[in-house]
């Protein structure tokens, strides 16, 4: 392949991929949790309870949960996503491709994710950083997207979405502005932890500035998690793929580099448990709702950061989802899974993707 043409189809991605994995690390140095740089899943969660739908480890001392921060992170990505997408003519809202359905399955990818601890990002931010339960969780990532495959070469489809109004497509940046505007302007008005991942942050200014950055790129280059095995699988396209190893590289080198080190191990590790199973199992699930949704969480912030009603629907179902976990029990923490049913709600999940999965398949009856 000549070398335009190579960096013609891989220059963006792998330089989204590098300073996706650059940013993760610097903002770990800067104060986020150690290998939780940038997780989707987690930050959705912190939002959750900033907004207090959830406040797991609260305790009356301190009067607050162990994680609770409306991570400016999110919103960057957001935002960043919506400014290039109006400055290349690309913002165009549309939804309306079965929006419950897109809840619920969003409910229990975010179910799936805090059972194992991360969303795909901070899988492979994890693997960076050394955690070998990270390769677990890759496992049944794959595991999950190659079900799902299974379905999408028989036809699956959530249906078409339509044109929407240039309001209902601003709906969900305006929010995402707005909570950015309370957290510097009106912060009393939230919840934030004072112990635990939480309280564990970059500066806020520093971190919506990299998130910016994150967005604009992840706009551009259509960075997904979830398509770049699901492409590989399908069409034999690597482009995407190409990302995600980038940032894994990226993670290794920017780890050393830093000083964080780099330990290959499943014990030990920051904010991660060694339950395999349940790794293996949580990714299964996040996989395979991801498929049906048609990204990964991080995709999701960015189309709806493009006026995609359905991934604000999406997005809103992960924050349910986060509350729902901690709520009932449901979310891991480094010393195992959760207290409360987790084999129930994971197993549903699969029984629900199923049940969804051949009721939207054209070659397939029910």
């Amino acid at each position: 392949m000549e070398r335009d043409s190579f960096w013609k189809k891989y220059g963006l991605l792998l330089l989204t991929g590098v300073l996706v994995g650059a940013a993760a690390v610097a903002l770990t140095a800067l104060g986020n949790p150690q290998n939780m740089g940038f997780c989707i899943a987690c930050f959705l969660r912190d939002i959750a309870g900033a907004l207090n739908f959830q406040r797991a480890g609260f305790t009356a001392e301190t009067g607050t949960g162990i994680v609770q921060y409306a991570r400016p992170e999110i919103m960057g990505l957001v935002l960043g996503s919506t400014i290039i997408a109006f400055a290349k003519k690309e913002f165009r809202p549309k939804g309306g491709s079965s929006p419950m359905l897109r809840f619920v399955i969003a409910v229990f990818v975010m179910i799936g994710a805090l059972v194992f601890l991360g969303c795909p990002l901070r899988m492979v931010i994890r693997i960076g950083g050394g955690d070998l339960n990270a390769v677990v969780g890759l496992v049944g990532f794959v595991l999950g997207i190659l079900t799902g495959v299974v379905f999408l070469k028989r036809g699956f489809s959530l249906k078409r979405a339509y044109a929407q109004s240039m309001a209902e497509g601003l709906i969900f940046p305006a929010l995402m502005l707005a909570l950015l505007v309370i957290l510097f302007a009106a912060p009393s008005l939230l919840q934030f932890s004072v112990s635990g991942p939480g309280s564990m942050a970059a500066p806020a200014l520093a971190a919506l500035v990299i998130a910016l950055v994150v967005g604009v790129l992840a706009q551009r280059s259509r960075l997904c998690m979830v398509g770049g095995i699901r492409d590989a699988v399908m069409f034999r396209d690597f482009r995407l793929i190409s990302a995600f190893l980038a940032i894994i590289v990226t993670v290794m080198v920017g780890n050393l580099l830093v000083g964080n080190g780099l330990t290959f191990s499943f014990e030990g590790q920051p904010i991660a448990h060694s339950e395999g199973l349940w790794n293996l199992l949580g990714m299964v699930l996040v996989g395979w709702g991801s498929v049906l949704l048609g990204g990964c969480p991080l995709r999701q912030l960015i189309l709806a950061g493009e006026g995609n009603t359905d991934s604000a629907v999406t997005v809103t179902g992960f924050i349910v989802g986060a509350a729902v976990s901690h709520n009932f029990g449901l979310a891991s923490s480094a010393d195992g899974i959760g207290a409360g049913p987790v084999a129930v709600a994971v197993i549903g999940g699969f029984v629900l993707f199923l049940v969804i999965s051949l009721a939207n398949t054209n070659k397939l009856e029910v």
